[in-house]
C-alpha cells in the first residue's frame, strides 16, 4: 500500500465516526456537547490526513531497490526518437525526444522531525523525461524536449507555496539516469534505497546496440 493510500485510509477511519457523531446530534440524545467535541477532533485529524494523502498521490515508498519504469525507443529521424515510458503500475506515456540520450529525473522526499520519529520511510516520484545532446554546446542551439511527469499539484509544490515554514520534508535531494537513444533499444530503470536512479539494458539486443555504439 502506498503512503497516499495509508493516509487516505486513516482519514476515512477518523472521518466516518466523526460523521456518525454529527448525525447523532440531530436526535434527542444526551451528551450532545461531548459528541460534538469528539466529532470536531476527529474531523480535525481526518481533513489534514486526507489532504496529505491527495498531495502525495504520485509518490511511492523508498524502502529497497525497486523497479520504477521501462523505456523503449524508436528512431524517427537523426536525433529524434519516439520514446515510450512505462512507470511501474501506471499507463504508458509516449513522447517525442530530441538529442542523443534520454534522461529520467526523480525527486526524493526525506522526512524531517517529527515525521521521521514515526518511522515513515522516504518516498519518491518521477519528475521529468527529457532528451539531451552528447555535445553540451548543442543544448543552447538545438531543439529541446521535456516531458513533465508530475501531477498538477503534489506535496512538495504545496509545501513550497503555502507552508515554507513547516519543515516536514526535505526534497532538495534528487537523482537522474541517462543512456543513449538507440533505435529499438529498451531499458529498465530502478531506484535504490539511497534514492539513486540506475538504468540498465532490458535485453540482449540493447546490450549489443550499446556495445556497437561504444558504450
Amino acid at each position: 500500500m502506498t503512503l497516499s493510500n495509508c493516509l487516505l485510509a486513516a482519514a476515512a477511519l477518523a472521518g466516518l465516526p466523526a460523521l456518525l457523531l454529527l448525525l447523532s446530534l440531530f436526535g434527542r440524545v444526551r451528551g450532545k456537547f461531548l459528541r460534538a467535541c469528539a466529532a470536531v477532533l476527529l474531523l480535525a485529524a481526518a481533513i489534514p490526513l486526507a489532504g496529505a494523502g491527495w498531495l502525495l498521490r504520485n509518490y511511492a515508498w523508498l524502502v529497497a531497490d525497486q523497479p520504477v519504469a521501462t523505456i523503449s525507443l524508436q528512431k524517427l529521424a537523426p536525433q529524434r526518437f519516439l520514446t515510450t515510458l512505462v512507470p511501474t503500475g501506471k499507463p504508458a506515456m509516449v513522447s517525442e525526444l530530441y538529442g542523443d540520450e534520454w534522461q529520467l529525473d526523480a525527486r526524493v522526499l526525506r522526512w524531517q522531525l517529527p515525521v521521521v520519529l514515526a518511522g515513515v520511510p522516504p518516498v519518491y516520484q518521477l519528475e521529468r523525461l527529457s532528451g539531451r545532446y552528447e555535445d553540451p554546446r548543442a543544448e543552447s542551439t538545438r531543439p529541446r524536449s521535456v516531458r513533465d511527469l508530475r501531477r498538477e499539484w503534489d506535496f512538495w509544490q504545496w509545501q513550497q507555496r503555502w507552508a515554507t515554514r513547516v519543515h516536514l520534508a526535505d526534497a532538495r535531494w534528487g537523482s537522474a539516469a541517462y543512456l543513449p537513444m538507440l533505435d529499438g533499444a529498451s531499458y529498465r530503470v530502478a531506484i535504490n534505497a539511497r534514492g539513486g536512479l540506475v538504468a540498465v539494458p532490458a535485453d540482449a539486443r540493447t546490450e549489443a546496440l550499446l556495445r556497437a555504439a561504444g558504450w
